[in-house]
């Protein structure tokens, strides 16, 4: 069976590149392209791929998740895979919840995003080894929680603001700042500003 993709990416040069890569092998065909979730959306209902490889940013209007929960909410649902550049676990894991079944960086060899649509054509989920071990380890040990405050008090650390000017921009104390901080430590296992700027890039929450 020859797997029908869709190609979702708002950088055309991206696309024509995929469509090389897939043309090249008589298992997959490319029988759609869109620049948008808007358009990838549309071209779905009216072709009905098998899958949909799709990009994680799309620029303005829908993102690659949004997109993902849509096209997987069809009357006739194709398969998504998620290509990207950003592998961050935040993002990894959101993609799975909004229903991918797949998650691949865009540094991937030809051979393996090929095998990957033809897995996720039969109904499988495909992850490379490396991403499975993080997913995993992920469902164990869920992402933080922060509260909107303390979210927000994080933001402004990341920008190098001190605690008086935090306490000025969110109009608090800066004993309320401190407060906040000892909870986002806490939540985030760290002990400096520095780090918990590092664990809230890496987590997603930044």
């Amino acid at each position: 069976m020859v797997a029908t993709v869709m190609l979702v990416d708002d950088h055309p040069v991206v696309r024509t590149g995929l469509r090389a890569v897939i043309d090249a092998h008589d298992s997959v065909e490319v029988v759609g392209e869109a620049g948008t979730g808007e358009e990838a959306l549309e071209l779905a209902a009216a072709i009905h791929p098998n899958v949909v490889l799709c990009d994680l940013r799309l620029g303005d209007g829908m993102d690659g998740l949004a997109t993902t929960r849509a096209l997987r909410a069809l009357p006739q649902p194709p398969a998504v895979l998620i290509l990207t550049t950003f592998d961050r676990d935040a993002e990894v894991l959101g993609a799975l919840e909004a229903g991918a079944a797949g998650y691949l960086l865009k540094d991937v060899s030809p051979e393996t995003i090929v095998r990957a649509i033809d897995v996720a054509a039969r109904g499988e989920l495909f992850m490379p080894p490396e991403l499975s071990a993080r997913v995993m380890q992920g469902l164990r040990a869920p992402l933080p929680k922060l509260t909107d405050r303390e979210l927000e008090v994080l933001q402004h650390v990341a920008l190098g603001e001190s605690n008086k000017d935090i306490s000025k921009a969110l109009f608090v104390s800066e004993a309320t700042v401190k407060s906040h901080l000892v909870h986002v430590f806490t939540k985030l296992g760290v002990d400096s500003r520095a780090r918990a700027v590092r664990v809230g890039q890496e987590t997603g929450l930044l």
